[in-house]
């Protein structure tokens, strides 16, 4: 994408303004939504203490960069008075608060997602998908939305990994850049749909050798911390949904 900074604005902020619309809409091909009831952040790289959140009572399918909410870690909306997702700033702050390498932080409420997030002994190593994150994953108990409490929470949690399970909740990712965020958000809502598949199926389920798992998670880890994990994926989604950062 050929991106130019708006006079009112750097070029860092308007990249991740359309980074971030474009993983909206990508949400939206790939039904990660919930009406307008989850939310997607990213920090502004020259303006690290700030980030961008959708603003409130919009679709998926309806985000721009120019609809954007610019904040800060207090709360405070900078520029035009929007509305925004009480719970989502709790998140979002939190997470970005307590992850300085996180720059992208992916929130749904997926079927596959919420339902794996009531299973007591979580996800096993049973897939292909689930071996992406399985040595990432970290498990966050249910606390009361919007409250500084549960934004403190959260942030401890996000510091055991980037792939959480939200108990009765949902899930959540973050990453350093938008395609790493978004493939593992892809990899960890497969990774519930599969376990959630195998419970129904009456039988226990075969399991990757347990000498390989960690052989195998290192080997992810190598893949998820370098810039190219999710970029062929990502390039071809924006082709799919033919994303243009005017539309």
């Amino acid at each position: 994408m050929s991106l130019a900074a708006s006079p009112t604005m750097s070029a860092a902020e308007w990249q991740a303004r359309c980074e971030l619309a474009a993983l909206y809409r990508v949400s939206e091909h790939l039904g990660w939504t919930d009406l307008v009831n989850t939310h997607i952040s990213a920090r502004i790289p020259d303006e690290p203490d700030t980030f961008l959140i959708n603003h409130y009572g919009e679709l998926f399918e309806e985000i721009t960069p120019a609809s954007l909410v610019k904040m800060d870690m207090r709360g405070n909306v900078i520029g035009d008075s929007r509305r925004f997702n009480k719970a989502g700033f709790a998140i979002h702050s939190g997470v970005l608060l307590a992850r300085p390498d996180a720059n992208f932080v992916l929130h749904t409420h997926t079927r596959a997602g919420m339902a794996a997030s009531l299973l007591p002994n979580g996800l096993r190593p049973i897939s292909q998908d689930v071996l992406h994150v399985y040595d990432d994953l970290a498990y966050h108990a249910y606390g009361m939305p919007s409250t500084q409490e549960e934004c403190d929470a959260l942030g401890e949690t996000c510091r055991l990994g980037s792939c959480v399970v939200l108990h009765n909740h949902g899930l959540l990712t973050f990453g350093r850049n938008v395609h790493g965020t978004m493939l593992r958000m892809y990899k960890l809502d497969r990774a519930c749909d599969v376990e959630v598949l195998s419970r129904s199926l009456g039988v226990a389920p075969v399991e990757v050798d347990a000498a390989l798992v960690p052989q195998i998670g290192a080997k992810m880890r190598r893949w998820r911390d370098g810039d190219e994990y999710g970029r062929a994926e990502w390039q071809a989604l924006l082709r799919k949904i033919g994303w243009r950062p005017d539309t």
